[in-house]
């Protein structure tokens, strides 16, 4: 692959240093570490506890709010006084962040949580990602185009141990979330609830903490995440939903029956993108950034790029140039002894394939947008997926009774 002849390449930026990324705190203190830390304490076989604050309860709820970023709690204390009131470790709680891991994204995280091990090992590191078997991109949110999930997830779930150790084990979320292959593979195990409202989630989340001497209860709230995107995490509608979110969370808080820790997460952060075409990258009109590249996969702020065989150090070396004062540009090979999806040498070979050729991490509030392949994706105002700060910290915040 030639580079173009009207490119200057004396006067290019400085590259963004990949050492300098900050890597996901797997194994100490990211989303993949809570589960196994909980169970851990009540008493589940085959699990360590390696967020070493936290003190084992015989009764664990996780309340995981789509889109909640710690930065964005901690710039909103007027639209969320009782999550404000934890991160000040008031109110008999503390607050801490933790690392979602990469990229910060719904599905990568959801699995994360669920399975307790990080992207390299349960095998979806990404919103889309390529399926080596068939060369096409596989949506892991939508689960679309279909794959058998126990092939493509094969581990158990901590819930799904959890309740064969005795302890009593449910997931109260909506109930659209029953049958998709996402929750089979992340979320399984125990007794799934639906309800519709955010109010008969807590309501019922508490009953069932209190069904036995040991329980261990997921419940999950969306709506946050949508407003996020739509409008943007400075937006009235995200505003009024983080109000809604603080009241349920109180709500929880109040009802926890005794002996029970209550834990608050999220998925991901998220930030606003400008619609301007020097923050709003465009790979479908953009041919040098498209020569060489197969397959566009991940999302905005967190790509995996497939090159053509025999284009992959081209297409790595055009990415750099064009993007590596805005995004950290790392090889599938640099990504994973750099520690980007799990600690440097435990990927599971199946999962190897799926990593892009080529991984790009935004580091400014910039996009790699597709208008003609994504176009609702690209029409987003919120976005997420990088390894910044406002993307990858969210809230641990813990409230006891």
């Amino acid at each position: 692959m030639a580079y173009p002849a009207a490119h200057n390449w004396a006067d290019e930026p400085e590259l963004l240093d990949l050492a300098a990324a900050p890597v996901p705190a797997y194994g100490a203190g990211s989303l993949a570490d809570l589960l196994p830390t909980l169970v851990a304490g009540q008493g589940v076989p085959g699990f360590t506890a390696s967020i070493a604050e936290l003190t084992p309860a015989d009764r664990n709820c996780v309340f995981l709010v789509d889109g909640m970023g710690w930065e964005q709690i901690r710039s909103h204390p007027d639209e969320a006084p009782y999550l404000t009131s934890l991160l000040a470790g008031s109110r008999g709680g503390t607050g801490r962040p933790i690392t979602a891991g990469f990229p910060a994204t719904t599905a990568t995280s959801l699995a994360s949580v669920g399975t307790g091990l990080p992207p390299a090992r349960h095998g979806l590191p990404g919103y889309a990602v390529r399926n080596p078997a068939t060369g096409e991109l596989m949506n892991q949110l939508r689960w679309h185009p279909w794959t058998a999930p126990k092939a493509w997830q094969p581990y158990p779930t901590v819930f799904q141990l959890a309740d064969k150790a005795g302890v009593a084990t449910a997931q109260v979320s909506s109930p659209a979330f029953q049958t998709t292959p996402l929750t089979k593979v992340a979320l399984s195990g125990g007794t799934f609830l639906g309800r519709m409202t955010g109010e008969e989630r807590m309501d019922l989340a508490a009953e069932r903490l209190a069904a036995g001497d040991r329980s261990l209860v997921y419940t999950y709230y969306s709506e946050l995440d949508g407003a996020g995107h739509r409008h943007g995490v400075d937006s009235d509608a995200w505003r009024g939903q983080l109000m809604y979110v603080d009241r349920l969370v109180q709500r929880l808080a109040e009802q926890l029956p005794p002996r029970t820790a209550l834990y608050v997460t999220a998925d991901h952060g998220m930030v606003d993108i400008p619609f301007d075409e020097d923050s709003r990258i465009d790979f479908d009109e953009d041919w040098e950034l498209g020569a060489g590249v197969a397959l566009l996969g991940g999302e905005g702020r967190a790509r995996h790029v497939y090159a053509v065989p025999g284009a992959e150090a081209d297409v790595l070396t055009v990415w750099r140039e064009v993007l590596g004062d805005r995004f950290w540009i790392a090889s599938r090979e640099e990504a994973l002894e750099l520690g980007w999806f799990g600690p440097p040498g435990e990927c599971d070979e199946r999962v190897r394939g799926r990593i892009g050729d080529v991984v790009a991490a935004a580091q400014a509030d910039v996009a790699i947008t597709a208008s003609r392949n994504e176009p609702n994706e690209s029409a987003l105002v919120g976005m997420h997926g990088s390894m910044t700060a406002a993307e990858q910290l969210v809230p641990l915040l813990e409230i006891r009774s």
